[in-house]
């Protein structure tokens, strides 16, 4: 089966509560802002007089969005915001969020992050009693159920908390009530990020602060794990920690920092460019060598080369061209469609890297075909060495929390010695990262981290009677 060659972050969600009746235009520059992390789907939804409208479709928020769509969503004070990359369900603009529920007292949208890992056994029991559904994602189970518990407890807040309560895995979640709320809820170990900015028009929920800042908002703090925020007229009205996990089960995914995030982010304390900065470094003190001069492939390898650089002496120089219409080569659904943009958007500038000891930094090797290949275009333009060094340890493990990471039987860390690996690339050495420099380069993160994908992690559906009896 084909796989990966960068990893995949399941979604980003973003939410508003406003003085005035701009939510949906806000909301969009959101989206715009947090592309980076699913580009497969996009939908906003807005409350307007106790009902929700919301649009939705696949492709990126600019294609989803295009023309006048926008403007035909009412004007509101309250809107939420999704956009998607598939890693539970197919790509279809039933499995696009946010889900929309109607139920007996009410309605409301729910934008989510993550994998709940039980989300099938509570797709059963709902089923068991009458519930319909469209979509295969699992959002759309977090949806029903939370409708289902504010029906059973006649009450927006304690139906959301109550299940809370049944969800395994990782949530991070924006739920816009039709009577006006904006509620945010964190898995209680905080796998996936989830953040608050405020300004004078109001308050804004995101996966990232990079999103406040590019709509106005400053970043006020971070939805701790476990944590529920209800927001009321651009205000905070309820908060506290409801939901209770053994913080030594897991922790956020500590490739927020490596990857996922955008470095102008801080995630949970930590600035994510000094994040990488701090892993350049300590990949400089773990695999020191002597070259002429540190490359990063670009974007992934940028702020970690820079740390390299800094720590080790040798100067910083760029190694390729990068075709910036190509983007993202992981945006492509089909292993094909992925080579042939790594093929069309890096180019080695050969005037800076002829005869030139290369230490070329990257953010991780997944099936090892690009790096291969990267490796190969610099040895092409005439490099003497490239010795390889990655930001991030060996991938083993496959995670069930919201990473696109491939079947292990195609990692090429579970086939192969580092020095295998080195030789297949083609480089001259290697060094991936140690787990202990890598949680020491993030080490001013507030939270402890998810290291499963590398360390490995024995999940399975814990048999908790789930009682959603009529």
């Amino acid at each position: 089966m084909p796989g990966l060659e960068k990893l995949c972050e399941e979604c980003a969600v973003f939410g508003v509560s406003l003085l005035t009746e701009e939510a949906a235009g806000i909301t969009y520059n959101g989206l715009l802002s947090l592309q980076h992390r699913g580009q497969e789907g996009a939908g906003i939804a807005v409350v307007k007089d106790n009902k929700i409208k919301c649009h939705k479709s696949v492709g990126l928020v600019n294609e989803v969005f295009s023309g006048s769509i926008l403007d035909r969503l009412p004007k509101s004070r309250i809107a939420v915001g999704h956009t998607r990359y598939s890693t539970t369900g197919g790509n279809t603009i039933e499995n696009v969020g946010p889900f929309v529920t109607e139920y007996l007292i009410g309605r409301l949208a729910t934008a989510h992050n993550g994998n709940v890992t039980n989300a099938r056994k509570l797709r059963q029991e709902l089923m068991k009693l009458g519930l319909n559904f469209n979509a295969t994602s699992d959002s759309e189970v977090v949806s029903s159920l939370i409708a289902y518990h504010i029906t059973k407890e006649n009450d927006t807040i304690k139906g959301i908390i109550k299940a809370g309560k049944y969800l395994e895995g990782a949530f991070s979640l924006i739920i816009a009530s039709g009577e006006n709320k904006l509620i945010a809820l964190r898995d209680p170990h905080g796998y996936r990020p989830l953040c608050i900015g405020k300004s004078a028009n109001g308050m804004a929920v995101a996966s990232e602060s990079c999103a406040l800042d590019a709509c106005g908002f400053a970043l006020f703090r971070d939805v701790q794990p476990g944590e529920i925020v209800v927001i009321e007229n651009g205000e905070i009205t309820y908060q506290e920690i409801v939901l209770k996990g053994n913080r030594d089960d897991g922790g956020l995914c500590i490739f927020e920092y490596v990857y996922f995030s955008r470095p102008d982010s801080v995630i949970d304390g930590l600035s994510v460019y000094e994040a990488r900065i701090n892993m350049g470094a300590a990949l400089a003190e773990e695999y020191p060598v002597e070259a002429d001069i540190v490359c990063p492939v670009p974007d992934s390898g940028f702020e970690a080369a820079i740390g390299y650089s800094t720590k080790s002496g040798i100067p910083l120089t760029t190694g390729f061209v990068k075709n910036r219409y190509i983007g993202r080569s992981f945006i492509y659904p089909t292993q094909d469609m992925r080579e042939g943009a790594v093929r069309l958007k890096l180019n080695p500038l050969s005037a800076n890297i002829k005869d030139k000891r290369i230490v070329l930094v990257d953010d991780s090797i997944v099936r090892g075909t690009t790096s291969e290949r990267i490796v190969k275009s610099l040895k092409n333009a005439g490099a003497k060495e490239v010795h390889m060094r990655i930001s991030s340890p060996p991938f083993k493990h496959t995670c069930h929390y919201g990473t696109d990471i491939d079947s292990e039987e195609n990692l090429i860390a579970n086939n192969m010695s580092i020095d295998e690996i080195c030789k297949k690339i083609g480089a001259d050495s290697l060094g991936y990262i140690s787990i202990d420099g890598l949680k020491n380069a993030c080490s001013k993160c507030k939270l402890s981290f998810c290291t499963a994908c590398f360390t490995g992690h024995k999940y399975a559906y814990n048999g908790k009677k789930l009682d959603l009896e009529v």
